[in-house]
């Protein structure tokens, strides 16, 4: 199931990658993102898209667990054969990440020990024929939570999408990583183990874009390039999601794994600037 998931929905690349294997972003961002060696766990969610409405923009659609199923993609087959009444539901990434540099305009944030970030992140589609993206993977961020606050307020100036939130990821001396999050109505411990070999290849790169949900202040999109990801699976890894947030509801999907390694650029793009970029072009398949 993994495979499948992990390319269309997480942030990944090749370890030791340099600017040279990045792939470029569109001309004219806002702003300069830069990521350097991270650590991450990662799981995939499904979701009630109903919980969440008021998130999306009119411009963009979920995609659905029925429309994966009717390419023929094995997970999701799998799956609506023992929830067969979730057809509907969105599909959904959801990851606890700290790296070695994360900066947006060279301005780092300031993380206490274990200090982290969090980001709940559904697969989405253009529902208007103007917008275009060609290779570039849409996502809608639900949710950016960044344990410092100040620098989540900053990001919000920058027209990057994050909230405060109570984040935390450690390695403990038994080799485990450890996440945490902790806000309003919400309470997520994850533990991960990760066993076996590491994978990752030379071809992993790629380019995806992040809409920021429409309650949110923050109006621009962040186009993003990756390269240089590590693999491990998690052996048997624990997700305890609990509180009233549309989280709680969601179903976690195995395996979770640790992701670690990449290289990450980035930059903030007003919304006719993603409408402008191709917009009489023939869309381009994606790989599910």
């Amino acid at each position: 199931m993994y495979l499948l998931l992990a390319t269309m929905l997480c942030l990944t690349g090749e370890a030791g990658a340099t600017p040279t294997d990045l792939p470029p972003l569109p001309q004219g961002a806002h702003t300069q993102w830069v990521v350097k060696q991270p650590f991450e766990i990662v799981t995939y969610v499904t979701f009630d898209p109903a919980t969440v409405e008021s998130r999306l923009p009119p411009s963009l659609r979920f995609i659905t667990v029925k429309e994966l199923d009717a390419k023929r993609v094995g997970w999701a087959t799998d799956y609506l054969a023992e929830h067969f009444d979730h057809g509907h539901w969105g599909v959904s990434f959801l990851e606890i990440v700290r790296s070695e540099t994360f900066t947006i305009d060279g301005r780092a944030p300031n993380w206490p020990d274990h200090g982290a970030a969090a980001l709940w992140c559904a697969r989405v589609a253009p529902s208007v024929a103007t917008m275009d993206l060609g290779s570039t993977q849409p996502f809608l961020v639900l949710e950016f939570w960044m344990h410092d606050d100040a620098y989540a307020e900053y990001m919000r100036s920058k027209g990057h999408f994050a909230t405060h939130g109570d984040v935390q990821l450690i390695k403990d001396s038994g080799g485990n990583w450890r996440g945490s999050v902790d806000v309003a109505g919400l309470s997520i411990s994850a533990i991960c183990r990760p066993t076996g070999a590491v994978t990752g290849g030379v071809g992993s790169r790629g380019k995806q874009a992040f809409f920021p949900p429409s309650s949110s202040t923050v109006k621009n999109v962040v186009h993003v390039a990756f390269a240089g990801h590590r693999i491990q699976n998690c052996d048997q890894a624990t997700w305890n999601i609990q509180g009233t947030h549309p989280l709680n509801g969601g179903v976690v999907l195995p395996p979770t794994t640790l992701q670690f390694g990449y290289a990450l650029i980035g930059g903030s793009y007003s919304q006719d600037q993603v409408k402008e970029e191709s917009p009489r072009r023939t869309p381009r398949a994606r790989r599910n």
